[in-house]
């Protein structure tokens, strides 16, 4: 697609976050995309929606899929649904993201099971429509989103350079769009919570997250990408935002075009030669589309420094640090 055609999709939001913006598109793109033969995927929030629908399209393409659940029965359902559907192979692990503790524990059953991390997707994520609190006592959007995330990317990245090229995929939201990163306002009061601005705001730190992931592993051979897989159908959606997916419904993205991207980026040969990029329908976007919802380096590193104390996350020796080439 021509990329005037492309810019006035891209402005006019339901056209571009729509399935109409996909299928557009999708029109001129390489209907082949790289083969990920001998290469271990791990895909958090796998057993619906576009985590699940990214697991069978990238074991199709020869991976050794590896589906991250809460739910024991759904995930080995799940398992055996995209081992059989031809190509690579799957495997899964039980743990819920909003457990500091279970994520500590799903690194370690990860990092002992699976000796090279070619691909980390980022999909896990909650929209609560009611303020609840984690396990370990945060608020569970940020928790889950956020805490989880990035404990767990951390935990494995030295696999991930041991196995480089490899790439960090997180899914973020086109919600990112209407928040600025406030690293205090993260964790909403009972009184102030509203779970699209809460999911919106930890979608927002997820952006932001990448970039400090890109410029810290930068010359490690690990690349970080965001993405926003448009407006999506899924189960999630439909139980979270019930209003949304009945007025948007026919327009809405089913759960394979949700997931082309992230498929995209976990295989095509484009995504190493760059890093820190904000993806949706195979192109990189722009970050912000309001000037309010710029952030500055120091507020950056004040996420990094909450992420770190709220995980109690410290980089071992060795770990890559911002800036220098290991």
């Amino acid at each position: 697609m021509a990329p005037t055609m492309d810019g006035i999709l891209e402005g006019s939001i339901v056209g571009s976050f729509t399935n109409i913006g996909y299928r557009l598109r999708s029109g001129d793109w390489d209907a082949d995309l790289a083969r990920l033969d001998g290469q271990t995927v791990v895909i958090t929030g796998a057993t619906s929606g576009i985590g699940l629908a990214a697991a069978h399209q990238m074991a199709g393409l020869g991976a050794r899929v590896v589906l991250v659940g809460r739910n024991q029965a759904k995930l080995d359902k799940s398992v055996t649904a995209v081992a059989s559907s031809g190509g690579g192979e799957a495997g899964g692990y039980r743990a819920d993201l909003s457990s500091l503790d279970q994520v500590r524990d799903l690194a370690d059953e990860i990092l002992a099971g699976e000796p090279r991390i070619d691909v980390l997707v980022n999909n896990a994520s909650v929209l609560a429509p009611e303020r609840s609190s984690s396990i370990d006592g945060f608020e569970l959007t940020v928790a889950t989103n956020l805490l989880g995330t990035f404990l767990l990317t951390n935990l494995l990245i030295p696999r991930m350079v041991e196995s480089a090229p490899a790439r960090i995929v997180t899914v973020s939201s086109g919600g990112m769009y209407t928040e600025g990163l406030d690293v205090a306002g993260l964790q909403m009061s009972a009184e102030d919570y509203k779970g699209s601005a809460a999911y919106a705001r930890t979608k927002r730190a997820q952006v932001v997250l990448t970039d400090l992931w890109a410029d810290r592993f930068a010359g490690t051979g690990v690349v970080a990408h965001s993405m926003h897989p448009g407006w999506v159908s899924t189960p999630g959606v439909a139980a979270s935002l019930p209003v949304f997916r009945r007025v948007m419904g026919p327009l809405l993205r089913n759960a394979d075009q949700g997931a082309d991207t992230i498929v995209w980026l976990s295989s095509n040969p484009e995504a190493l030669e760059s890093t820190g990029q904000f993806w949706m329908d195979r192109r990189p976007r722009s970050k912000h589309r309001l000037r309010r919802t710029e952030a500055g380096d120091a507020q950056a590193e004040q996420l990094w420094g909450f992420l770190c104390e709220a995980t109690g996350w410290l980089p071992p020796a060795g770990w890559p640090e911002s800036g220098d080439p290991q």
